[in-house]
């Protein structure tokens, strides 16, 4: 019999569920929150306080590889309305690295770390065979107390959607980096240093805690692989419900746009950590895009939540629909193939 192969990027939500979700190990009370579709952390209860803990690796970066290890997996511990607190660092190194390799990702790793005021607290080192960049894998905590936390899967019919900062936002970084030679040729060297700062808009923890604290909020998620139009198609799954946004709401900086028309990829479906989405009671949701706008955060009310006989789809500017019924392929890797 043909083996099915597996593409590069997440594992689509049927392998998920065929073949890791029924593989758990035992049934454990305490689980507040286990692995589920769309859920990027687990809560654990303690008593009068839980634990949110995730784990995520950075496997399509070079140059930031430790800045992203620190901020893209702290994003899903503040997704849950909880400051992160920990994080364990696991490194996997390639045979050729360097020590100056070496200082520059751990200075990273102190620096995004201190920047959230986290505390690095363990993990493991090595030099690895068989791999030609490093890999970072971090594990972050945080601490809940009466066990309040925010679900990907609380999105209610009727909620108003915000997305933050803009389509693409990491994305955007790595590849100015990754790919900076042939984007200064196309679209200019000034362009592409602009469009290297993104790395540094990575961190939702700001944008999730404030507007946990403005109330209202039933679901929120970070826009990571596949962009934005995972994000929504995820909180529709995980919350059995559909998501209608129009393309035009969705703010795209003049950086990305470039460099995405130039490599021939699509924002919308381009790894975006540093934009979260947030779904919102409808009465909060001016407030919360005020909120955040004080902060020096840009926010748009992109769409709605609707009935799941509605379907998951974005608008397109020319009226066209993005279908988002399918897993999304992350166009990161399209952009990277021949840099990879």
């Amino acid at each position: 019999m043909a083996q099915d192969s597996i593409q590069v990027g997440k594992l689509q939500p049927r392998l998920l569920k065929r073949l890791v979700f029924t593989r758990l190990g035992v049934s454990d009370s305490r689980v507040l929150l286990g692995p589920s579709i769309g859920e990027d952390a687990t809560v654990i209860d303690f008593g009068t306080k839980a634990l949110v803990v995730h784990s995520d690796p950075i496997t399509g970066a070079l140059e930031n590889v430790g800045w992203l290890a620190v901020n893209v997996c702290t994003n899903d511990i503040a997704t849950r309305g909880i400051r992160p607190l920990w994080i364990l660092i696991v490194m996997l190194l390639p045979e050729n690295i360097t020590t100056t390799q070496l200082r520059s990702i751990t200075t990273q790793i102190d620096q995004a770390a201190e920047q959230l005021g986290v505390a690095v607290v363990g993990g493991h080192t090595e030099v690895t065979q068989g791999i030609n960049r490093p890999i970072v894998m971090t594990t972050a905590i945080g601490e809940t107390v009466n066990k309040g936390f925010v679900q990907t899967s609380g999105a209610r019919v009727g909620d108003s959607v915000i997305v933050t900062k803009g389509a693409a936002i990491e994305g955007t970084g790595i590849l100015a980096y990754e790919m900076a030679g042939l984007l200064e040729d196309r679209i200019g060297k000034e362009m592409v240093e602009k469009a290297k700062q993104f790395i540094k808009m990575t961190s939702v923890v700001k944008e999730a805690l404030t507007a946990v604290e403005v109330g209202g909020v039933h679901a929120m998620h970070d826009a990571t692989e596949g962009g934005i139009a995972s994000g929504l198609q995820e909180i529709a799954w995980a919350s059995n419900v559909g998501v209608v946004a129009y393309e035009e709401r969705i703010p795209v900086h003049p950086e990305t746009e470039a460099i995405c028309k130039t490599l021939g990829i699509d924002p919308l479906k381009t790894i975006s950590s540093g934009t979260l989405i947030i779904s919102v009671e409808p009465e909060k949701a001016e407030k919360i895009v005020t909120a955040l706008k004080r902060k020096g955060i840009r926010a748009s009310i992109v769409g709605n939540v609707v009935e799941k006989k509605q379907n998951i789809y974005i608008v397109r500017e020319d009226g066209t629909k993005l279908n988002l019924a399918k897993p999304i392929k992350e166009e990161l890797w399209t952009a990277m193939k021949e840099r990879l």
